[in-house]
Order: structure tokens, then C-alpha cells, then sequence
């Protein structure tokens, strides 16, 4: 069962000018605010009677009006291929996944942004699952520290996609705030290059991140070539049609050489022909773009199937010839249930 209610300040959930104003009305120093982020993200301390060198009364202060957060570690599902999906417990015992992708000498984190997600795609498990709540931005920037914690020395954490469950511009607010910390040199410290965002198309929040110039990277989940397709994938669609959704994709500034990826889920005998990628290269024509193509991840209950090799060579041929630069997405973490599409089939309460 629950307890009662914490009422004391996540210091996690606050930006750096708040952790500063926060340290400031307990009648320390500004300062202060630099040693506890150091200590909160640098070093990942779970209590103050870690946080050596700040004097005991400071940190008596801080037990009594702050905490520290930290996701407790369900389960650990380990792939043949090395990418391992874990999954946390959250206060409400709501429980959310996260994914580590192996790449060439370094790691890549999948984050989730909500627990469950209310977007409903057709061919996502976790949309299937519902809605249950968003995440704060505390419980956004602990899966890195959960992960990174659990890491061997050896081991480099480099990359973060908010690819996980859940659609990140419908908790824009903390997504925010969680991209803020990720980002800061008081935080976490990621490069704007290294953390990528991805959407199904929310446009007035999209607008509203990225005309902030090198805040982190774009990614668009498209999916389909015609808005009937998209609307019987997508139904956010019929809100946001593609139309308005390239439109604001040309609006975004771009830094020199930067590009908006574009994911598209082939799906057999649905969007894999390659009259649909012909109609993609029309759609996507004047947007500096790159091309993720992810042959569906197939999960139980699904009606949709995985399209064959050949078909995935014909369409990444069309794409290639027009001179987009396509990557077909190796799918990782199959057998664990961790590739794209697949998140949320043990989004169970444990009580």
C-alpha cells in the first residue's frame, strides 16, 4: 500500500534557477545551489548525509523541506544482443519502461515521457494500453541516473531519445524542465546533439520547443504518405494533418547541416509499397530531412505483420535515388519485448 503524501520539495523537479531560489530561502548562499547539483547529478546521491561537504545544518535544513528522489529498479530484461530494458517502479506503483540500446562503443537510453500513452496508434502496444498519467520531471531525468548508476565504469552513456513511452509534447512542461537539467552543465550535461525528441506531430508545442535553436534534436514519427493512411494508423492525424504537420516542419530553424528525421514504420501490405514511398518523397520535398525506416516490431494482438526484406530494399531504394539519406532501424531488444513499438506489455500496478 501507499503512504501518506511527501510534502517536501523534489529538488529534481526544480530548474536550476529554482533549486538557487530554493537554496537561497533556507538563508544559504547561492553557492550552496552549485555543491547540490553536483551532488544530485553529478554524483547521484540518494540522502543528504551523503552531501559531505555541506555543513550539518544545511543539511538538517534540507532534510526537513526537501528530498531526493530515485526510481526503484523493478526488473532488468537482458537481449541476446545486449540491449536491456528496465523497468521502474513509481510512487503511484505505476510502472514505466526504459530501454539501453548498445551502439559502437557506447550506449544509447530510451526514455519514456508518460506512463501508458492517450495517442492510440495502431500499431504501438503501448497506446494500446491507455493513458495512465505524465511523468514529472523528476521521474523523466531518473531514468538516466537509475541507468547510469547501473552502469560499469567501462560503459558510456552518450545518447538519450524520448522515444520511450508516451508522446514527450503532451507533458510539455516537464518535459521541459527534464530536457533543461539533461542539458545544463549543472546537470546531467548532454549536448543538444546527443538528445533527441520524437513526436507523432504535435504542432503547436513543437513549434513552441524547437524555436529554440539547438535545444535538442527532432524527430517525427510519420508513418504513412496520405492522410487517409496516417488517420487509420495515427488518429492524431485528423487533428494535425500532414499537411500542417511539414509545414511546421519547414518553419523549424535549422542550425547548418542539421536535418528533422522522419521515422516510418513499414508496415506489410499498409504504407511498404513503393508507390507510398514515392509519395513520401514528394511530401518530404525542401525539408532537410533524414529517413528512419523501422520495419514493424510484431507484438500479440496486433493485426499487422513485418514486411519482407525485399520489400523494405524497394522503398529504401526510391528514397535513396532522391537522394534522402535512409536508414533502415535495426530492430534491438526483440526477444525482451524492448524494440520500438513493443514498450508497456508489463505496465502492471505492483502493489
Amino acid at each position: 500500500m501507499m503512504g501518506e503524501p511527501d510534502s517536501r520539495v523534489n529538488l529534481k523537479n526544480l530548474s536550476w534557477e529554482e533549486l538557487e531560489a530554493f537554496v537561497t530561502s533556507l538563508g544559504e548562499k547561492p553557492f550552496r545551489a552549485n555543491q547540490l547539483a553536483r551532488w544530485l547529478y553529478g554524483r547521484r546521491a540518494r540522502t543528504f548525509e551523503e552531501m559531505s561537504d555541506l555543513a550539518k545544518g544545511f543539511r538538517q535544513k534540507l532534510g526537513e523541506r526537501a528530498r531526493i528522489s530515485f526510481l526503484e529498479n523493478l526488473e532488468v530484461k537482458a537481449s541476446a544482443d545486449g540491449t536491456r530494458k528496465y523497468r521502474f517502479l513509481l510512487k503511484d506503483c505505476e510502472t514505466i519502461e526504459s530501454v539501453l540500446l548498445p551502439e559502437k562503443g557506447h550506449f544509447t537510453l530510451c526514455l519514456s515521457t508518460q506512463a501508458g500513452c492517450a495517442l492510440g496508434c495502431k500499431f504501438c502496444l503501448t497506446g494500446s494500453r491507455g493513458f495512465k498519467r505524465n511523468l514529472c520531471a523528476a521521474e523523466i531525468v531518473d531514468q538516466v541516473i537509475g541507468v547510469q548508476a547501473a552502469l560499469s565504469a567501462e560503459e558510456k552513456l552518450t545518447n538519450l531519445v524520448l522515444m520511450g513511452m508516451g508522446e514527450p509534447l503532451n507533458n510539455f512542461q516537464n518535459v521541459v524542465k527534464a530536457l533543461e537539467i539533461i542539458r545544463s552543465s549543472r546537470g546531467l550535461h548532454f549536448s543538444h546533439r546527443r538528445v533527441t525528441l520524437s513526436t507523432a506531430g504535435i504542432i503547436p508545442e513543437m513549434e513552441e520547443l524547437f524555436s529554440r535553436p539547438h535545444f535538442v534534436q527532432l524527430a517525427v514519427s510519420l508513418n504513412a504518405s496520405s492522410d487517409e493512411q496516417r488517420s487509420q494508423l495515427m488518429p492524431i492525424n485528423r487533428k494535425y494533418p500532414l499537411r500542417d504537420l511539414l509545414a511546421a516542419c519547414r518553419r523549424i530553424p535549422l542550425a547548418r547541416r542539421e536535418k528533422i528525421t522522419f521515422e516510418y514504420v513499414l508496415i506489410k501490405g499498409v504504407n511498404d509499397a513503393e508507390e507510398d514511398a514515392r509519395r513520401l518523397v514528394q511530401l518530404l520535398e525542401g525539408i532537410p530531412a533524414k529517413v528512419n525506416l523501422i520495419p514493424f516490431n510484431e507484438h500479440p494482438g496486433s493485426p499487422f505483420q513485418r514486411p519482407d526484406d525485399d520489400a523494405v530494399r524497394r522503398f529504401r531504394a526510391v528514397l535513396m535515388a532522391s537522394h534522402f539519406t535512409t536508414m533502415v532501424r535495426m530492430s534491438k531488444g526483440l526477444d525482451i519485448m524492448a524494440a520500438c513499438g513493443q514498450l508497456g506489455g508489463s505496465l502492471l500496478k505492483t502493489y
